[in-house]
Protein backbone atom coordinates (compact mmCIF):
# COMPACT_ATOMS: atom_id res chain seq x y z
CA UNK A 1 0.00 0.00 0.00
CA UNK A 2 0.75 3.81 -0.18
CA UNK A 3 2.03 5.33 3.07
CA UNK A 4 4.07 8.28 3.87
CA UNK A 5 7.44 7.44 5.45
CA UNK A 6 10.15 9.01 7.99
CA UNK A 7 13.13 7.46 7.37
CA UNK A 8 15.61 10.36 8.85
CA UNK A 9 14.65 13.05 11.46
CA UNK A 10 15.56 15.88 9.28
CA UNK A 11 11.96 17.76 9.01
CA UNK A 12 8.87 17.90 7.13
CA UNK A 13 10.92 18.57 3.49
CA UNK A 14 12.47 14.70 3.69
CA UNK A 15 9.55 12.90 4.43
CA UNK A 16 8.80 10.46 1.06
CA UNK A 17 5.22 8.01 0.05
CA UNK A 18 6.47 4.42 -0.48
CA UNK A 19 5.14 0.71 -0.63
CA UNK A 20 4.91 -0.85 2.27
CA UNK A 21 3.42 -3.55 3.62
CA UNK A 22 -0.70 -3.79 4.49
CA UNK A 23 -0.54 -3.58 8.19
CA UNK A 24 -1.77 -7.11 10.26
CA UNK A 25 -4.78 -6.57 12.57
CA UNK A 26 -3.90 -8.86 16.04
CA UNK A 27 -7.22 -10.13 17.39
CA UNK A 28 -9.90 -7.89 18.44
CA UNK A 29 -8.55 -5.17 16.15
CA UNK A 30 -10.40 -3.09 13.32
CA UNK A 31 -8.88 -2.82 9.95
CA UNK A 32 -10.01 1.21 8.01
CA UNK A 33 -9.79 2.00 4.54
CA UNK A 34 -8.42 5.68 5.24
CA UNK A 35 -10.10 7.95 2.70
CA UNK A 36 -8.79 11.50 4.48
CA UNK A 37 -5.50 11.50 6.71
CA UNK A 38 -5.47 15.18 9.22
CA UNK A 39 -2.50 16.44 9.58
CA UNK A 40 -1.44 17.95 12.98
CA UNK A 41 1.66 20.03 14.64
CA UNK A 42 2.82 16.73 16.72
CA UNK A 43 3.09 15.38 13.24
CA UNK A 44 5.25 17.75 12.36
CA UNK A 45 7.25 17.59 15.28
CA UNK A 46 7.81 13.52 14.97
CA UNK A 47 9.52 14.34 11.50
CA UNK A 48 12.49 15.80 13.72
CA UNK A 49 12.00 13.29 16.57
CA UNK A 50 11.16 16.13 18.53
CA UNK A 51 7.69 14.83 20.24
CA UNK A 52 7.04 12.83 23.34
CA UNK A 53 6.26 9.43 21.22
CA UNK A 54 9.66 8.54 19.25
CA UNK A 55 9.23 5.90 17.17
CA UNK A 56 12.21 5.13 15.48
CA UNK A 57 12.64 5.59 11.66
CA UNK A 58 11.49 4.36 8.99
CA UNK A 59 7.96 4.69 10.40
CA UNK A 60 4.43 6.42 9.41
CA UNK A 61 3.12 9.38 10.84
CA UNK A 62 -0.45 10.49 10.96
CA UNK A 63 -2.66 10.41 14.08
CA UNK A 64 -6.28 10.92 13.20
CA UNK A 65 -8.46 9.91 9.93
CA UNK A 66 -11.67 9.18 8.34
CA UNK A 67 -12.80 6.53 6.07
CA UNK A 68 -14.74 3.23 6.11
CA UNK A 69 -14.40 -0.01 7.91
CA UNK A 70 -12.64 -2.75 6.11
CA UNK A 71 -13.38 -5.30 8.37
CA UNK A 72 -14.11 -5.68 12.04
CA UNK A 73 -14.31 -8.15 15.02
CA UNK A 74 -17.65 -9.14 16.25
CA UNK A 75 -18.96 -7.36 19.40
CA UNK A 76 -16.75 -4.02 18.27
CA UNK A 77 -20.12 -2.52 17.06
CA UNK A 78 -18.62 -1.97 13.84
CA UNK A 79 -18.84 -3.54 10.51
CA UNK A 80 -17.53 -3.57 7.09
CA UNK A 81 -18.43 -0.34 4.82
CA UNK A 82 -19.50 1.80 8.17
CA UNK A 83 -18.27 5.15 7.51
CA UNK A 84 -16.05 6.42 10.77
CA UNK A 85 -13.32 8.72 12.06
CA UNK A 86 -10.99 7.30 13.99
CA UNK A 87 -7.45 8.29 16.37
CA UNK A 88 -4.90 6.19 15.33
CA UNK A 89 -1.70 8.35 16.93
CA UNK A 90 0.82 6.53 13.78
CA UNK A 91 0.14 5.72 10.72
CA UNK A 92 -2.64 7.56 9.46
CA UNK A 93 -0.47 8.39 6.27
CA UNK A 94 -1.37 5.45 4.84
CA UNK A 95 -4.17 3.54 2.89
CA UNK A 96 -5.02 1.55 5.69
CA UNK A 97 -4.64 1.52 9.32
CA UNK A 98 -5.48 -1.08 12.41
CA UNK A 99 -7.12 0.44 15.53
CA UNK A 100 -8.65 -0.62 18.39
CA UNK A 101 -12.34 -0.17 18.23
CA UNK A 102 -11.78 2.15 21.23
CA UNK A 103 -10.32 4.28 18.65
CA UNK A 104 -13.04 3.99 16.26
CA UNK A 105 -16.24 6.86 16.01
CA UNK A 106 -19.08 6.14 14.13
CA UNK A 107 -19.22 9.47 11.75
CA UNK A 108 -22.82 10.83 10.74
CA UNK A 109 -23.74 10.81 6.83
CA UNK A 110 -23.45 14.66 6.62
CA UNK A 111 -19.77 14.55 7.45
CA UNK A 112 -17.62 14.19 5.07
CA UNK A 113 -14.52 12.70 5.14
CA UNK A 114 -12.29 15.56 4.93
CA UNK A 115 -14.26 16.69 7.57
CA UNK A 116 -14.16 14.15 9.33
CA UNK A 117 -10.22 13.66 9.29
CA UNK A 118 -10.58 16.87 11.34
CA UNK A 119 -12.31 15.80 14.38
CA UNK A 120 -10.48 12.99 16.08
CA UNK A 121 -7.33 14.70 17.50
CA UNK A 122 -8.31 18.38 17.76
CA UNK A 123 -11.73 18.37 19.20
CA UNK A 124 -11.32 15.44 21.82
CA UNK A 125 -7.61 17.77 23.23
CA UNK A 126 -10.03 21.27 23.28
CA UNK A 127 -13.11 19.12 24.79
CA UNK A 128 -10.64 17.76 27.46
CA UNK A 129 -9.50 21.35 28.39
CA UNK A 130 -12.53 23.30 28.29
CA UNK A 131 -14.66 20.67 29.86
CA UNK A 132 -12.47 18.87 31.96
CA UNK A 133 -9.29 20.60 32.97
CA UNK A 134 -10.88 24.06 32.47
CA UNK A 135 -14.20 23.75 33.71
CA UNK A 136 -15.97 25.95 31.37
CA UNK A 137 -19.34 27.41 32.11
CA UNK A 138 -22.21 29.14 29.66
CA UNK A 139 -21.60 32.43 29.62
CA UNK A 140 -17.94 32.52 30.19
CA UNK A 141 -15.36 34.36 27.82
CA UNK A 142 -13.08 32.23 26.29
CA UNK A 143 -9.91 33.80 24.63
CA UNK A 144 -8.37 31.31 21.43
CA UNK A 145 -4.64 31.83 20.55
CA UNK A 146 -3.88 30.81 17.36
CA UNK A 147 -7.24 30.59 16.23
CA UNK A 148 -6.98 29.91 13.00
CA UNK A 149 -5.22 26.89 13.03
CA UNK A 150 -6.97 23.17 13.25
CA UNK A 151 -6.48 23.22 17.26
CA UNK A 152 -7.61 26.60 17.76
CA UNK A 153 -10.52 26.55 15.55
CA UNK A 154 -11.62 23.32 16.93
CA UNK A 155 -11.32 25.59 20.29
CA UNK A 156 -13.67 28.22 18.88
CA UNK A 157 -16.26 26.39 17.67
CA UNK A 158 -16.46 24.22 21.06
CA UNK A 159 -16.67 27.15 23.29
CA UNK A 160 -19.23 28.41 21.26
CA UNK A 161 -21.15 25.41 21.38
CA UNK A 162 -21.24 25.47 24.84
CA UNK A 163 -22.40 29.12 25.18
CA UNK A 164 -19.24 31.09 25.69
CA UNK A 165 -18.17 34.18 23.90
CA UNK A 166 -14.98 33.90 22.07
CA UNK A 167 -12.51 35.77 21.44
CA UNK A 168 -9.83 34.83 18.80
CA UNK A 169 -6.33 36.25 18.71
CA UNK A 170 -5.24 35.95 15.14
CA UNK A 171 -1.71 37.31 13.92
CA UNK A 172 -3.01 38.30 10.30
CA UNK A 173 -6.39 39.55 8.61
CA UNK A 174 -6.83 36.32 6.57
CA UNK A 175 -6.37 34.20 9.66
CA UNK A 176 -9.24 36.78 11.08
CA UNK A 177 -11.71 35.76 8.65
CA UNK A 178 -11.38 32.25 9.15
CA UNK A 179 -11.55 32.48 12.94
CA UNK A 180 -14.86 34.38 12.50
CA UNK A 181 -15.68 31.48 10.15
CA UNK A 182 -15.02 29.18 12.76
CA UNK A 183 -17.25 31.15 15.24
CA UNK A 184 -15.27 33.52 16.99
CA UNK A 185 -17.68 36.38 18.50
CA UNK A 186 -14.39 38.83 18.14
CA UNK A 187 -11.18 39.03 16.64
CA UNK A 188 -7.55 40.56 17.91
CA UNK A 189 -4.30 41.15 16.70
CA UNK A 190 -1.52 38.57 18.44
CA UNK A 191 0.41 41.74 17.90
CA UNK A 192 -1.06 44.12 21.48
CA UNK A 193 -3.82 41.55 22.29
CA UNK A 194 -4.08 42.23 25.78
CA UNK A 195 -4.85 45.82 25.41
CA UNK A 196 -7.41 44.76 22.68
CA UNK A 197 -8.85 42.32 25.40
CA UNK A 198 -8.78 44.60 28.22
CA UNK A 199 -11.22 47.03 25.82
CA UNK A 200 -13.66 44.18 24.76
CA UNK A 201 -13.91 43.21 28.63
CA UNK A 202 -14.30 46.41 30.02
CA UNK A 203 -11.06 45.66 32.19
CA UNK A 204 -12.07 42.85 33.70
CA UNK A 205 -10.49 39.94 31.47
CA UNK A 206 -11.29 36.82 29.97
CA UNK A 207 -12.49 33.53 32.56
CA UNK A 208 -10.58 31.07 30.03
CA UNK A 209 -7.49 31.19 27.86
CA UNK A 210 -6.53 28.34 25.46
CA UNK A 211 -3.21 28.42 24.22
CA UNK A 212 -1.32 26.02 22.16
CA UNK A 213 1.14 28.29 21.15
CA UNK A 214 2.82 29.24 24.09
CA UNK A 215 5.97 31.65 23.73
CA UNK A 216 6.48 35.37 24.56
CA UNK A 217 2.37 35.40 24.91
CA UNK A 218 2.10 33.57 28.14
CA UNK A 219 2.69 36.25 30.41
CA UNK A 220 0.23 38.78 28.32
CA UNK A 221 -2.21 35.65 28.79
CA UNK A 222 -1.74 35.11 32.48
CA UNK A 223 -2.33 39.30 32.39
CA UNK A 224 -5.75 39.32 30.61
CA UNK A 225 -7.19 36.19 32.80
CA UNK A 226 -10.43 37.69 34.79
CA UNK A 227 -9.88 36.89 38.85
CA UNK A 228 -10.02 32.86 39.00
CA UNK A 229 -9.12 32.93 35.26
CA UNK A 230 -7.89 29.58 34.01
CA UNK A 231 -4.93 29.64 31.66
CA UNK A 232 -5.09 26.49 29.16
CA UNK A 233 -1.79 25.12 28.32
CA UNK A 234 -1.88 23.15 25.34
CA UNK A 235 0.82 23.22 22.94
CA UNK A 236 4.24 25.28 21.85
CA UNK A 237 3.55 25.92 18.24
CA UNK A 238 5.75 29.06 18.65
CA UNK A 239 8.32 26.90 19.54
CA UNK A 240 9.49 28.75 23.34
CA UNK A 241 7.84 26.80 26.39
CA UNK A 242 7.41 29.99 28.70
CA UNK A 243 8.07 29.41 32.40
CA UNK A 244 5.92 31.30 34.95
CA UNK A 245 6.30 32.77 38.38
CA UNK A 246 3.89 31.88 40.44
CA UNK A 247 3.42 35.11 42.64
CA UNK A 248 1.61 35.98 39.50
CA UNK A 249 -1.41 33.48 40.51
CA UNK A 250 -1.40 34.59 43.63
CA UNK A 251 -2.43 38.21 42.72
CA UNK A 252 -5.98 36.89 41.51
CA UNK A 253 -6.14 33.52 42.02
CA UNK A 254 -5.90 32.40 38.36
CA UNK A 255 -4.59 28.84 37.17
CA UNK A 256 -2.20 27.93 34.88
CA UNK A 257 -3.99 24.37 33.90
CA UNK A 258 -2.07 21.75 31.70
CA UNK A 259 -4.35 20.16 29.30
CA UNK A 260 -2.11 16.63 28.63
CA UNK A 261 -5.54 14.75 27.09
CA UNK A 262 -3.15 11.81 25.65
CA UNK A 263 -1.52 11.36 29.07
CA UNK A 264 -5.29 11.13 30.07
CA UNK A 265 -6.77 8.66 27.95
CA UNK A 266 -4.16 6.58 27.60
CA UNK A 267 -4.47 5.76 31.32
CA UNK A 268 -8.78 5.68 30.54
CA UNK A 269 -9.22 4.43 26.84
CA UNK A 270 -13.18 4.39 27.94
CA UNK A 271 -12.92 8.04 27.99
CA UNK A 272 -12.27 8.61 24.19
CA UNK A 273 -15.57 7.29 23.44
CA UNK A 274 -17.47 8.84 26.26
CA UNK A 275 -16.13 12.25 24.61
CA UNK A 276 -17.14 11.23 20.83
CA UNK A 277 -20.78 10.23 22.29
CA UNK A 278 -20.73 14.09 24.09
CA UNK A 279 -19.49 15.76 21.08
CA UNK A 280 -22.30 13.86 18.48
CA UNK A 281 -24.92 15.93 19.46
CA UNK A 282 -23.15 18.96 18.26
CA UNK A 283 -21.94 17.43 15.03
CA UNK A 284 -25.06 15.75 13.96
CA UNK A 285 -26.57 19.93 14.89
CA UNK A 286 -23.72 21.83 12.50
CA UNK A 287 -22.91 23.40 15.51
CA UNK A 288 -18.54 21.56 15.00
CA UNK A 289 -18.25 21.55 11.68
CA UNK A 290 -14.14 21.71 11.20
CA UNK A 291 -13.27 25.03 8.94
CA UNK A 292 -11.12 23.13 6.11
CA UNK A 293 -7.70 25.03 5.38
CA UNK A 294 -5.73 23.12 2.29
CA UNK A 295 -6.56 19.89 1.06
CA UNK A 296 -3.26 18.12 -0.51
CA UNK A 297 -3.25 14.69 -1.87
CA UNK A 298 -0.64 11.55 -0.63
CA UNK A 299 1.86 12.56 -2.42
CA UNK A 300 2.49 16.14 -1.14
CA UNK A 301 2.54 15.45 2.50
CA UNK A 302 5.92 17.26 2.73
CA UNK A 303 4.18 20.25 1.63
CA UNK A 304 1.05 19.78 4.34
CA UNK A 305 3.45 19.17 6.82
CA UNK A 306 5.31 22.49 5.81
CA UNK A 307 2.23 24.41 5.64
CA UNK A 308 1.91 23.78 9.49
CA UNK A 309 5.49 23.99 10.45
CA UNK A 310 5.71 27.60 8.86
CA UNK A 311 2.51 28.59 10.28
CA UNK A 312 0.82 29.63 7.63
CA UNK A 313 -2.22 26.76 7.92
CA UNK A 314 -5.65 28.51 7.77
CA UNK A 315 -8.10 26.40 9.00
CA UNK A 316 -7.52 22.12 9.27
CA UNK A 317 -4.98 20.85 6.75
CA UNK A 318 -5.66 17.36 5.17
CA UNK A 319 -4.59 14.79 2.97
CA UNK A 320 -6.70 12.83 0.47
CA UNK A 321 -5.43 9.02 0.20
CA UNK A 322 -8.37 7.37 -1.97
Amino acid sequence: MRAVQVTTLTGPNDVRVADIDFPKPQAGQVVVDVHVAGVTFPDVLQTRGLYQIKPEPPFTPGSEVAGTVHSAPDGSGFAPGDRVAAFCALGGFAEQVVLDPAMVFPLPEAVSYEAGAGLPMNYPTVHFGLVRRGRLRSGETVLVHGAAGGVGTAAVQLARALGARVIAVVSSAAKAETARKAGAHETVPAEGFRAEVSALTDGRGVDLVVDPVGGDRFTDSLRSLAPEGRLLVIGFTGGEIPTVKVNRLLLNNIDVVGVGWGAYWLQHPAYLREQWDELLPHLEAGRLDPVLGSVYPLAEAARALGELDERRARGKVVLTVR
